[in-house]
């Protein structure tokens, strides 16, 4: 006796386009960001299909689009998406898998490309984009056969997830995506975790029990709140002073008794002294890279003058620039768990070791700045601690690249991803224009948090137009705007070397209070301290978005020092 009814396993037809959304969407990908191009119009199609399952933010430069999915990777720990067009959009979104790269954060972008028969040929917008990314990305595919799209979207979450996080870069022919194919999705990947050797576990214990005067050193990606619980009960198991690897300064909280601060540009003199007289340095996660060691001088490479134990998720990143005492491959959820059962002695040589790094730090982030007067009515420590005082303690904070970042990453104390948030969005490769797309993906990803950027003037105008992507969205989210009328850390490298020389560093501004009116924010300008509370209280309750455009005088340049007091010095020494 035959049945009528339907197979189970029957799979309808459809178009290659429609399939990849689908395949997205059993990633668990809810947003997907980008730039239309009439190279993948059958996705764009496919995001119209199933626009009750997934959101596709169109954005109004590709680079923006490239960093809202950079942050949002960072925040969920999953594949941030992105979609662009051949040619000039994918090289517009370059900027953002650099910066994945080198920020260890999972991300997928596709490319809509030229059509089969027409590659090779120096088609419309055709670019090599094996040569192009391949220094850029974990993985660089090409999908020519549409039946084979659920193998390679797996594949490329697979490995933006595993071992050190990253992009992957995945190329559609616009004649593949209009196939007509019948196949299913491939279910969720997970990321897979890598524990420690029990035996090098043991080695580590030895080496913490042998030493006087330790130091963690925790950032890079892969890391969960649970992580970061496990870190922060092992810290306090063997009551272990924790510094935070630039820019991720919210793998261990900032408030906790055991924190020494971040290690990074502009660090504390005296974290710095810490690093160097440290007998044991634990270092997880981080890739040691230029940022954290203070271009290689703090830790001597190849060969550290401190005992090292190097704990990474990337096989490859271990002994590639240091030789350590120990290297471990293991990824931060077991890594951490793993050293939280380590086994503590009752007492540790090095409680009052770590009780004046903890009071360095309280030191270094006093709104006094430290008995630096700084010239001007802008207080800045006194504005960065408002910022503190009233921020929640779940806001997202953003930041692009350029020294008015150092005020926030200097004064203001993050809580750590063990209070169940990541806090921190910042490019570890020093990308201009990130915290304005970033804050605004982070606003559109998770609504429900407070958004706080810091930009400079500069800064801002490289992806300011996104301002129109929060509006369309309804994406809310206060920038601080800091404008002193220059690139101001070019300014200062360049009164260092060349002083009096000024050449490509001065700016002229548009009228940013404006400017941002126009897109949809509130606006308003701030030149003296005692404006700035009020105000950003104001942009709190406000049910839009709101840039405060706060004047500052280009010669308070870092938080230590003036620029006239680099030139001269320069002048001196000249």
């Amino acid at each position: 006796m035959t049945s009528n009814a339907p197979n189970p396993t029957t799979v309808s037809p459809q178009l290659a386009g429609h399939l990849l959304v689908e395949c997205l969407i059993e990633q668990g990908v809810t947003h997907a960001f980008g730039v239309p191009g009439e190279s993948y119009l059958a996705v764009l199609d496919g995001f119209h299909k199933h626009a009750d399952r997934i959101r596709f933010i169109h954005t109004r430069q590709e680079g923006g689009a490239a960093f809202m999915a950079e942050a949002h990777g960072k925040l969920t720990g999953r594949p941030g998406v992105c979609f662009v067009t051949r040619g000039p959009g994918a090289t517009n979104a370059s900027i953002g898998v650099h910066t994945a790269f080198q920020d260890s954060t999972p991300m997928v972008l596709l490319v809509g490309d030229v059509a089969s028969d027409c590659r090779d040929r120096e088609a419309f917008q055709e670019v090599d984009f094996f040569s192009f990314f391949g220094p850029l990305a974990k993985r660089v595919e090409r999908i020519d056969d549409a039946r084979r799209i659920p193998e390679y979207i797996a594949r490329a979450f697979a490995t933006a997830l595993n071992g050190r996080p990253g992009p992957v870069v995945l190329v559609l022919p616009e004649d593949m995506l209009i196939h007509t194919v019948a196949v299913r999705p491939l279910p969720r990947v997970e990321a897979v975790q890598a524990w420690s050797d029990p035996g090098a576990l043991r080695d580590l214990r030895q080496l913490l029990l042998e030493a006087q005067r330790p130091l963690v050193i925790a950032g890079g990606g892969g890391w969960t709140p649970q992580a970061a619980q496990a870190l922060q009960r092992f810290a306090e198991n063997w009551q272990l002073p924790v510094a935070n690897a630039f820019r991720f300064q919210d793998t261990f909280d900032n408030h906790h008794p055991l924190y020494a601060g971040d290690v990074g540009l502009g660090i504390n003199p005296k974290l710095a002294a810490r690093i160097r007289e440290a007998d044991l340095l634990l270092v997880l996660g981080a890739r040691l890279g230029e940022a954290t060691t203070g271009s290689y001088t703090l830790i001597d490479a190849p060969l550290p003058k401190q005992k090292l134990v190097h704990i990474h998720a990337s096989a490859e990143e271990l002994g590639r620039v240091y030789h350590p005492t120990l290297a471990i491959c293991a990824t931060m959820n077991a890594a951490a768990r793993s050293l939280e059962v380590l086994t503590a002695p009752p007492q540790v040589a090095w409680e009052p070791w770590a009780a004046v790094a903890q009071a360095d730090y309280r030191a270094n982030i006093d709104p006094a700045n430290g008995g630096v007067v700084l010239p001007g009515p802008v207080d800045m420590p006194r504005v960065m601690d408002v910022v503190r005082r009233l921020l929640p303690a779940d806001a997202v904070l953003t930041n692009g690249a350029g020294n008015f970042a150092s005020w926030l990453h200097r004064f203001h104390p993050y809580h750590g991803l063990a209070k169940g948030h990541k806090t921190q969005l910042a490019p570890t490769n020093g990308a201009m224009g990130y915290g304005v797309p970033a804050g605004i993906g982070a606003a559109i990803v998770q609504p429900g948090r407070t958004v706080f950027t810091i930009a400079g003037d500069g800064d801002f105008m490289m992806n300011g137009q996104e301002l129109a992507t929060a509006a369309q969205f309804g994406a809310k989210t206060i920038i601080l705007l800091v404008n002193n009328g220059t690139y101001g850390t070019i300014r200062m490298h360049q009164e260092r070397e060349y002083p009096l020389h000024v050449s490509g560093s001065t700016l002229v501004n548009p009228d940013f209070c404006a400017l941002a009116r126009a897109y949809g924010y509130a606006a308003e300008q701030v030149t003296a301290t005692e404006g700035f509370e009020p105000a950003f209280q104001r942009a709190l309750v406000a049910k839009q978005g709101t840039v405060i455009e706060l004047m500052l005088s280009a010669d308070v340049i870092t938080t230590r020092g003036t620029l006239s007091a680099i030139t001269q010095n320069a002048l001196k020494t000249a």
